[in-house]
């Protein structure tokens, strides 16, 4: 008998049907992943459609895409806010926020805050007359401290000085060219520094030797870009050590007795009562520098971190809480974004956010223990600040 055939694998058997298996697997591969790509391509589409909906046409997307664009207005990309808003919107928003901050600001101030004398007597009347029992004296208050604070994303700090009187506005000391807070603080021989006012900035640089609007220091007007009847937002104290801030002519706060005083809007706290009814009021989510005052006359400033990871930023709202929390009676705000800082024994306290480093600014507000002897001159004094081209900078 013939010896059983012994048996062989399919593929041995049929090289045919193996071919044809490797090649309908290798047809099916190619298919599948293009219905893999085809599939996500269509989920992805779907869920951008459903997020477009309700970004752009339903409440609650439209209120986050107004703080957005009110985020990209603070920067110097103002324009790049057209894209979420449109042009128009735009240009309505912008103007919409310029006629409110004129609102908060023509809000009549009833309270004001008691300034403490610099030396409160140490025994009261009984005691001056004999009595046995003295009053002791109180123990004064340390003239800065520092809190950090944080919130929603944001992280920052609040500098607090004790006596209002004891602030300057300082100055660029060259002609030519803005100066960092910490060779302010530096150079002057101050306690501490905040950056202050707006300036002229058309390449985005940070190199401020131009303000906007006004700058008085020691009780003289330094600067003034327009007529001495234009009123302009302003943020500063007067000579006994009250917070001034709203829209004043140069001739009203000479009038006033101001003492100290920069341009920058707006004023959200008057009274004791916050301005701003929400966080989409609150112009964005940005680093911020706003002043504040307490009914004991202490002078708070807020310094908030932004645009990094640690922080995003604060909305005036934000502040507005802060400084409310804290018994504000007054407050505004000051020049933010890049030009932020908070410097303390020559070194710089937060996080300033610019890529250019900390920048050259035209106006600073500094503590000092004895301010009058401050050397703090007129850099502008006899130019003619229409000539200063800030684009050469």
């Amino acid at each position: 008998m013939p010896e059983p055939t012994a048996s062989r694998p399919l593929s041995a058997q049929s090289p045919t049907l193996s071919r044809a298996n490797k090649q309908s697997k290798a047809a099916r591969k190619p298919r599948s992943f293009w219905r893999l790509i085809r599939n996500l391509t269509l989920s992805g589409m779907a869920v951008f459609s459903v997020f477009a909906i309700w970004f752009f046409f339903t409440p609650s997307g439209t209120r986050i895409r107004n703080i957005m664009a009110d985020t990209v207005i603070a920067t110097q990309h103002r324009e790049w806010a057209k894209y979420l808003i449109g042009k128009r919107e735009l240009d309505n928003r912008v103007a919409a926020y310029w006629s409110r901050f004129d609102e908060y600001a023509a809000k009549p101030i009833t309270e004001t805050a008691v300034i403490p004398t610099a030396t409160p007597p140490a025994m009261n009347a009984g005691s001056a007359a004999g009595g046995s029992h003295a009053t002791p004296t109180p123990t004064p208050r340390p003239l800065t401290t520092i809190e950090p604070v944080e919130g929603k994303g944001f992280k920052g700090y609040i500098l607090s000085i004790s006596d209002p009187k004891k602030l300057r506005i300082a100055v660029p000391a060259v002609y030519g060219k803005g100066e960092k807070v910490t060779s302010m603080v530096k150079r002057t021989g101050a306690i501490a520094g905040v950056n202050a006012g707006g300036f002229v900035d058309p390449e985005w640089k940070g190199n401020g030797f131009q303000p906007t609007g006004i700058v008085m220091s020691g009780g003289k007007l330094f600067y003034n870009d327009a007529g001495m009847d234009t009123k302009n937002h302003v943020v500063g104290i007067d000579k006994e050590g009250h917070m001034i801030a709203g829209k004043y002519s140069p001739n009203e706060l000479l009038k006033m007795g101001m003492s100290e005083a920069v341009t920058f809007a707006p004023r959200f706290i008057v009274n004791g009562e916050g301005q701003i009814k929400s966080e989409a009021d609150g112009w964005g989510i940005a680093p911020r520098t706003c002043m504040a005052q307490k009914a004991d006359g202490t002078i708070m400033f807020a310094i908030i971190d932004g645009r990094q990871t640690h922080s995003i930023g604060a909305t005036l709202y934000d502040v507005q809480k802060l400084f409310l929390e804290r018994g504000a009676i007054i407050a505004a705000n000051l020049d933010g974004g890049s030009s932020t800082v908070l410097v303390k024994g020559n070194e710089i306290v937060n996080k300033p956010s610019s890529e250019y480093g900390e920048r050259f600014l035209p106006t600073a507000w500094l503590v000092f223990d004895n301010p009058q002897t401050a050397p703090i001159r007129n850099v502008w004094e006899g130019v003619d600040i229409h000539q200063i081209d800030p684009s050469k900078w």
